[in-house]
């Protein structure tokens, strides 16, 4: 069996130009990314398949291992119907995204912005946690349920219901 080097290449070069999309902030770039690494994944498996060989009738003069494995071709149309309803959501993502806000692009969010400004902490580490985690004990302890909790514009809302 030889490597078809020319396959090889173009696998490699689907590869890599759809990792390089994948990791953009505009949606549509992401979308042609995930579609080739897709096809680069189809054709991959394709060659993994090996060599084609007879059709998979039976015929008494062919040796079992003459005949082509379907599996490859199974796989592969699976992967092509996975793809479609993959691309199918995320072009419905790319239209929300426009209608709504004009952009098809990834925003940063706040809650990120404040997570990254915060001194990372490895729960595997030895060491103390850090002293600045005080705001997130506070809004993750569990309230008393007979404390007011005042909404802003809603008085009377911590208390039980509206009077």
């Amino acid at each position: 069996m030889s490597v078809n080097l020319t396959l090889l290449v173009v696998m490699g070069v689907l590869y890599a130009v759809g990792v390089y999309l994948l990791l953009e902030r505009s949606l549509t770039r992401v979308l042609l990314g995930l579609m080739l690494l897709t096809n680069g994944t189809n054709l991959l498996i394709l060659h993994a398949g090996g060599v084609p060989g007879y059709a998979p009738l039976y015929d008494g003069a062919i040796k079992a291992g003459d005949y082509s494995d379907p599996l490859p071709q199974a796989l592969i149309l699976t992967a092509i119907v996975i793809s479609l309803a993959v691309t199918a959501f995320l072009l419905g993502l790319i239209y929300r995204s426009w209608v709504l806000g004009r952009r098809d692009e990834i925003q940063d969010d706040v809650e990120d912005r404040r997570v990254a400004r915060q001194s990372s902490y490895d729960v595997e580490d030895d060491a103390e946690i850090p002293a600045d985690t005080t705001e997130f004990e506070e809004a993750s302890r569990p309230r008393d349920p007979d404390e007011a909790v005042e909404t802003p514009g809603h008085p009377g809302a911590g208390r039980g219901g509206a009077r």
